[in-house]
């Protein structure tokens, strides 16, 4: 690392207390108190400290040893996330096996049920902050649920304005946070320093094996404390390892640490307070101001997890796990800020139907966390694939650190799943339904692509066709997409059908999304010249690029002048027919075909000038049978 890097490394994990660290920081505010509310036996000194040593192992076990040191190290080109581990977990395996398919399955989960945990974080974060009036006075409480409603409804209002400018503040804003989370935590454990005894584990441990359902069914409240740990490993890019590890080792942890110490002394001390632990750290004077500062700390952790959904939904898009999407760069200077409209009021509305539903944080909780362990899980099980495959780990090796660990996430999954009923099926039924939309557009595609392949001409059959055929060409260059390469897309044989003419230079231009992340740019295009004016041009983007044609076709070396206003292209758009019978059931023909129609055009997605456009359109029926194997759901 140069000298410069070293000293930039604090102010970038400072900045990465503002969008890695939102969501798990926010956490305090109501995870001891979830954690009671759940104990199914009166409250004790010895409850009390075996819930918190529960607590902080559990910090240390998944967030300090499992993800900063051994997920974080699955990166590719310094991208981290689930559609990048699922990437090099799946290296290696063979096309169309078995194997190959459970991890693109897992990893698809992983990513649905991300969703799930998108719609929650912003609903409870907001709603525990603004359950801080009801310590001030109990006339508030009405006031919590329009308030948390009115704070959503603004907070996605900006995204379209962009947050790049308010964005800058995020880092010192959590790190003033971590401060006081830090402060108050001390000042309480130096009134009860016996709480320290919380650090021994086998008080949690005891209390598990101990106390039957009623010590299992803690863990469901316990892994609360943990909720926005995937973002340590998602927003690996934004940073890197070392600043988010500099970060979380020497202000996240400790600030959380002593902050859930320091609330069980306050609960040693004055038992009473367990309906609200955290603001009733706190004197009475101090309570509208840290309502406020809790209500800033909430919003920041809810705009990290829109950010990453709207990172995470371009992922699957640009992988061909979901259609085309408006995205619309809000930063000139931020390649990382966008904003994605139909997602961003789609997630609004539910964050407020989930608020309306539950109207607490206590309540909410119970629905929180399944989505949570179960990307976890799904996580665990990736890492044993990228050990053997990447890391070159033994298989004993590899398979003693994911069994660990998938023996922890398991027990946290099955604790949430107990809560199944009692709101745990919210974030599962969103994270399937986003994973139902993902598989039907995969397996959609396929047979959309299979089903326009046979007409297709080959480039030699074309070039003997025009060379027999009195075929007007006219001056100009045409662009014709296509996401099939080595043949004739529809598109020029449809203009050629129609307009009766073909361009004195016609490029067939083929993209394709990679699934590294980046792309180097002396890799990004290759051209063919095949003859007659004709020209094969393939342009390769990683899933954290988004294509600008106009600028790929300036940057590229082509073998003719090129006038960009002399240009036009060719884009296609198919309209599905649904049929009863075939692989894909009819329903989801009638979803695919939908979710066909609501794609962005390629004028936006492309970045193509509007005017320099013609769109040509195919009425298709999708075929019965997937002849190419299928590697993912």
């Amino acid at each position: 690392m140069t000298e410069d890097a070293k000293a930039g490394l604090p102010w970038l994990a400072v900045a990465a207390l503002g969008v890695v660290f939102g969501d798990i920081g926010t956490s305090p505010l109501y995870t001891l108190s979830a954690c009671l509310a759940a104990l199914s036996m009166p409250p004790t000194a010895a409850h009390l400290l075996a819930i918190i040593s529960l607590i902080l192992w559990t910090l240390i076990l998944i967030v300090a040893v499992k993800y900063a040191w051994f997920v974080m190290r699955a990166d590719e080109h310094g991208e981290g996330g689930v559609m990048v581990i699922t990437g090099l977990a799946a290296r290696g395996q063979p096309e169309g096996s078995r194997t190959r398919w459970v991890i693109f399955a897992l990893g698809l989960l992983g990513a649905s049920l991300f969703y799930g945990d998108g719609a929650i974080t912003p609903a409870i974060s907001v709603l525990s902050a603004l359950q801080g009036m009801e310590v001030a006075s109990v006339r508030l409480t009405p006031l919590v649920v329009p308030l948390s409603v009115g704070i959503i409804i603004g907070l996605f209002w900006i995204q379209r304005r962009g947050t790049a400018a308010i964005s800058r503040f995020f880092g010192p804003a959590m790190f003033a946070w971590f401060l006081i989370l830090l402060i108050s935590g001390v000042a309480w454990v130096a009134q009860a320093p016996s709480v320290i005894r919380a650090l021994d584990p086998w008080l949690g441990l005891h209390m598990l094996l101990t106390h039957g359902l009623g010590g299992f069914t803690i863990l469901g409240a316990v892994v609360l404390a943990v909720t926005g740990a995937e973002a340590l490993y998602a927003d690996l890019g934004h940073f890197g390892a070392r600043p988010i590890r500099l970060a979380w080792y020497f202000v996240v942890l400790p600030a959380l640490a002593f902050n859930y110490l320091g609330q069980g002394a306050l609960l040693i001390l004055h038992p009473a307070a367990a309906q609200n632990p955290f603001f009733k750290m706190f004197p009475g004077w101090a309570m509208i101001p840290m309502v406020l500062i809790s209500g800033i700390a909430t919003v920041i952790a809810s705009q990290s997890i829109i950010s990453g959904a709207y990172s995470a939904t371009r992922q699957a898009s640009m992988l061909g796990y979901l259609p085309r999407l408006t995205i619309r760069h809000t930063s000139a200077s931020e390649r990382g800020q966008i904003y994605l409209p139909g997602l961003n009021w789609a997630l609004m509305i539910a964050v407020i139907l989930i608020i309306l539903a539950f109207r607490s944080s206590n309540a909410l909780s119970f629905a929180y966390g399944t989505a949570v362990t179960g990307t976890m899980l799904f996580t665990t099980i990736l890492v044993f694939f990228v050990a053997r495959q990447s890391w070159r780990w033994p298989l004993w090796k590899a398979g003693l650190f994911s069994g660990f660990f998938v023996l922890i996430d398991g027990v946290f999954f099955s604790a949430n799943a107990v809560k199944f009923v009692a709101g745990g099926w919210v974030p599962v039924t969103i994270g399937l339904a986003v994973f139902t939309l993902m598989s039907t557009w995969r397996r959609g595609r396929k047979l959309l692509l299979q089903a326009l392949s046979p007409g297709s001409l080959s480039i030699a059959e074309f070039r003997g066709m025009i060379a027999t055929s009195t075929i007007n060409r006219v001056p100009g260059t045409a662009v014709f997409l296509t996401v099939r390469a080595g043949g004739i897309p529809h598109t020029l044989l449809h203009n050629l059908k129609h307009n009766k003419v073909l361009h004195e230079r016609v490029v067939i231009l083929t993209i394709q999304f990679e699934s590294t992340s980046r792309v180097l740019r002396a890799e990004r295009a290759a051209i063919r010249e095949y003859g007659d004016g004709l020209y094969g041009l393939t342009a390769r983007y990683g899933f954290m690029e988004h294509p600008d044609i106009p600028a790929l076709l300036t940057d590229t070396v082509l073998p003719f002048t090129w006038n960009p206003a002399d240009t036009t292209y060719f884009v296609s758009r198919q309209h599905i027919l649904p049929k009863a019978g075939g692989s894909l059931a009819l329903w989801r023909q009638r979803l695919f075909a939908v979710m066909l129609k609501a794609s962005a055009t390629a004028i936006d997605f492309f970045h193509l000038p509007a005017n320099q456009v013609m769109e040509l359109g195919d009425i298709v029926e999708l075929p019965d049978r997937l002849e190419a194997p299928l590697n993912d759901p």
